[in-house]
């Protein structure tokens, strides 16, 4: 069976994995930056959806770089299976809580004006962390599929 890009245990899934770490991470950092982003639900859950996804990249990344030490396989369908759930799980919280913050700022921005009646509510901050949310996001689908796609050829 010839080895997919960005599945567990190569080196592409050790990036995929670090990209999701890091840009989740960036998420977060530029939310908590931000003044008054936990008066807005969507924004809180839009942290709480990057930490679980920081947490669930980071320890996949670390099984990654362990395995590529060691040089083993992890293409077990007992440990693809759960990889496909993990990913799926955390595929579907990213995408809620990135396209809630956007349907607020949008909100923000174009219904309410608060982005230019109101000076010290950064809507750009914002909107930078809801980008990287969405990244995150298009790299944990990106990894879900291919180990949905591994799974099924196991």
């Amino acid at each position: 069976m010839k080895v997919a890009v960005g599945s567990p245990g190569t080196w592409s899934g050790l990036l995929l994995r670090t990209g999701q770490c890091a840009f989740a991470g960036t998420s977060i950092g530029v939310m908590v930056s931000t003044l008054g982003f936990s008066n807005y639900t969507a924004f809180c859950y839009l942290i709480a959806s990057m930490g679980l996804q920081v947490l669930w990249s980071f320890g996949l990344a670390c099984l990654d770089a362990y395995a590529l030490k060691i040089k083993r396989d992890l293409h077990n369908p007992v440990l693809v299976s759960l990889f496909v759930v993990g990913d799926w799980v955390t595929a579907t919280l990213s995408l809620a809580a990135a396209c809630s913050s956007a349907g607020v700022i949008v909100l923000f921005a174009r219904d309410v004006h608060f982005c230019t009646t109101i000076p010290h509510f950064s809507c750009g901050r914002f909107e930078i962390s809801i980008v990287f949310a969405f990244v995150t996001w298009l790299l944990i689908s990106m990894s879900s599929l291919v180990t949905f796609w591994l799974l099924a050829s196991i």
